[in-house]
């Protein structure tokens, strides 16, 4: 398995991840790499199967961190996306370790969001309290049950879960600026990573399309915060996270789903929540539109959905963004 192939070491050339993440019986289009050295030593080959035993060597070594060139980093993902669920509902592997796999993958995207939506100004101290949040909400989901709604959901569809993780961060900030307490911000943290759980029984040519939904399709959308409730029931949410997946279609004017609720009925990290999602959408490529650059989205929000959002969440939002100087 080892190569006797080096390279000098380039930070800028590669990325870092966990042995956790190349998956045992797994083929990888990208090769793996071991710093010895100073340099970057081939561990393992392209579409070369890593093993069980290939993984314990790693660990015996005290290896914490293999590396992937960032030009394969797209072929890093399609595995993650490929092998990820697999993992999630594969019970011979103990809860605990299956969590920590998915809490690698989230903190990944957290890592992203930071690196190239919120690239400057928000610090390493705030990425530490967000990713503690995500650990702490993933410690809550470390169980069977939450975890094969997670996999049904990743492979379902896994450009909703990492929509799910963004808007996580989006409302994590929102809330940490609004000085909710912790408990209020790890229980909207779950419900935010499960806010759109429910698409995973939602037809995948429905959730892809790259055209208007008509209004059959429009109604079959709108099912998904009740379906997500019913896929969680045997995962014991507290009502705050029950409620993020319930109404996180609700707006303040009254014109939201599933319930038209308006106003004082829609809980404060709910409300965070909604601006999050529809932030997160709208800035995000999707089947029936590009990614829109972070001032036009908010314009749009502010412009052409102003009842819909509660406007101190909104404002809270757009000073993060100034911030990291995105607008």
């Amino acid at each position: 398995m080892l190569s006797k192939g080096t390279a000098p070491i380039q930070e800028d050339q590669y990325f870092a991840i966990s042995p956790l993440m190349i998956f045992p019986k797994a083929f990888g289009r990208f090769r793996v790499y071991i710093r010895q050295a100073g340099r970057f030593v081939l561990y393992a080959a392209e579409n070369e199967q890593f093993t069980p035993r290939h993984r314990q060597k790693l660990h015996d070594a005290g290896v914490t961190e293999v590396y992937i060139r960032g030009e394969q980093r797209p072929d890093f993902d399609r595995y993650i996306e490929k092998n990820l669920p697999e993992i999630l509902i594969d019970t011979a592997i103990p809860a605990p370790q299956r969590a920590k796999v998915l809490y690698i993958a989230a903190e990944a995207v957290v890592r992203d969001v930071f690196e190239t939506k919120l690239p400057r100004g928000i610090g390493k101290r705030e990425y530490t309290r967000i990713t503690t949040l995500v650990e702490k909400s993933l410690q809550f989901l470390a169980s069977n049950e939450s975890l094969r709604c997670l996999a049904a959901l990743a492979s379902h569809d896994y450009s909703v879960q990492t929509h799910s993780m963004q808007v996580f961060v989006y409302t994590a900030a929102i809330l940490q600026a609004a000085k909710a307490d912790e408990y209020v911000q790890v229980q909207a943290g779950i419900g935010a990573l499960l806010h759109d759980i429910g698409k995973a029984r939602i037809p995948t040519a429905i959730l892809s399309k790259p055209g208007p939904l008509t209004p059959e399709e429009r109604c079959v959308i709108n099912t998904h915060p009740a379906k997500g409730m019913a896929l969680c029931q045997d995962v014991e949410l507290t009502p705050t996270a029950s409620q993020c997946i319930l109404m996180h279609h609700e707006r303040m004017d009254g014109s939201g789903y599933p319930g038209g609720l308006s106003g004082a009925l829609i809980p404060d990290h709910v409300r965070a929540l909604c601006v999050a999602d529809v932030y997160d959408a709208l800035t995000s490529a999707r089947p029936y539109a590009p990614a829109m650059p972070a001032f036009q989205a908010l314009r749009l929000m502010r412009e052409e959905m102003t009842h819909h959002f509660d406007l101190d969440a909104y404002k809270r939002l757009v000073l993060i963004l100034s911030d990291a100087k995105m607008v």
